[in-house]
């Protein structure tokens, strides 16, 4: 096989391993530099004595993540500003197809499959997006990582159970969510007295685009931009840097971050980022 078939065959590759490796990274950019390294290693082997080329790439793509993900931990990168909570359990119930089928619904459900794992180990990262996501055996599993199968399926098993349980609630963040819950289904009714019954007479809006920050202050005023930005997309409930908050998304696209701070059973500050360029790396759920 030439360089040119190789090149092409390996082309046919690309989008599944980039979802792969976005799936373990969370960065499309990471993922590219995956793909770009899955490339120079089959080129460097010529693709000679590969039999099952899908097989083999998939085994050096999450090696090479595995690999990422181990220099991440030490240098204990943070690399997603954004976290959107745990696995729902319909979604990790629901059925199972072809792994670019399994990608294309991760993206079409957007937040339900987009998974902060900072939490998880490299090895259990690997372990779980390659079996629960795209349905890699668990002996291929094993060697990627060097270990046995039924370790390999207990790591699984445990990234699992952390990703559907996630972190309890405290009762002050359960409060909390209530009332952001309320802001939102207000500002979705178009409801200024709902709005007003949840924002402090002295709240504050800070919205941040690339034209510069806009400064919004007293509950009266945000809740009339609040009215009219509410029919614009649809609201997914997040946790944005540890806060309640709310992503916004149009065409299933983000288009705006919400932070609230909730003090004393009210709303007394809002943050908004509506930046398409850092959203895009703040929110890397979307393949283009």
């Amino acid at each position: 096989m030439t360089e040119e078939q190789l090149a092409t065959e390996f082309e046919t590759h690309r989008p599944y391993l980039h979802a792969i490796a976005f799936r373990m990274l969370g960065s499309h950019a990471d993922a590219d530099d995956a793909g770009q390294e899955a490339w120079l290693r089959l080129a460097r082997t010529g693709g000679g004595g590969i039999e099952n080329l899908r097989g083999w790439l998939t085994t050096v793509t999450g090696r090479i993540c595995l690999d990422a993900l181990r220099r991440r931990s030490v240098r204990a990168e943070q690399p997603l500003e954004l976290s959107v909570g745990t696995l729902p359990r319909e979604a990790a119930r629901a059925g199972r197809g072809d792994p670019e089928q399994q990608a294309l619904l991760a993206d079409s459900v957007g937040l339900a499959l987009y998974v902060v794992m900072d939490a998880l180990t490299p090895a259990e990262r690997v372990s779980f997006v390659l079996h629960d996501v795209f349905e890699v055996p668990f002996d291929a599993i094993a060697a990627i990582l060097g270990r046995s199968t039924a370790a390999t399926k207990m790591l699984a098993s445990r990234a699992r159970g952390r990703i559907r349980l996630g972190t309890p609630a405290t009762a002050a963040d359960a409060a909390a969510r209530e009332v952001v819950d309320a802001f939102l289904a207000a500002a979705g009714r178009g409801d200024v007295a709902g709005l007003l019954a949840v924002l402090a007479p002295e709240a504050e809006l800070r919205a941040r685009s690339p034209k510069g920050t806009i400064v919004v202050r007293g509950a009266g005023k945000i809740a009339t931009r609040a009215r009219a930005g509410a029919r614009l997309g649809v609201a997914h409930p997040a946790l944005v840097d540890g806060a309640p908050g709310v992503l916004i998304t149009v065409d299933g696209r983000p288009v705006t971050v919400m932070a609230f701070t909730v003090t004393g059973g009210a709303i007394t500050m809002i943050r908004t980022l509506t930046d398409p360029g850092r959203l895009a790396r703040v929110v890397p759920s979307w393949v283009a």
